[in-house]
């Protein structure tokens, strides 16, 4: 988790693979961060794992579920009990379950 980034109270790190925090990024209460799964091919369904990567000034909101071998991209908002399985443009809001985009958030920087 880099400089300036918060995970909220009640946030579920299931960390089995990295999960990569940017700068200035809000992980809201509730959130279950999730690098790992069930290969469900599989007759014996072995855990495969992959990272979750939150880059720069990103906001996931409360009871939020994010996936294994996901990226958000640079601030990206992430809608209150948003499921994400698949990668987040930056810049953009989305929401939903499965999330779904919803509108390009402008850059003030």
């Amino acid at each position: 988790m880099d400089d300036y980034s918060t995970l909220g109270p009640e946030v579920d790190c299931y960390n089995v693979d990295k999960v990569i925090i940017g700068k200035n990024s809000l992980i809201s209460q509730k959130t279950y961060l999730c690098t790992a799964s069930h290969n469900y091919k599989s007759k014996s369904f072995e855990l495969i794992t992959a990272p979750i990567i939150i880059e720069d000034n990103v906001w996931v909101a409360v009871d939020a579920y994010i996936g294994p071998g996901v990226t958000i991209g640079q601030g990206a908002v992430i809608a209150a009990r948003s499921v994400l399985i698949k990668n987040v443009e930056p810049w953009t809001i989305v929401g939903g379950n499965p999330a779904k985009f919803i509108k390009n958030r402008m850059n003030h920087e």
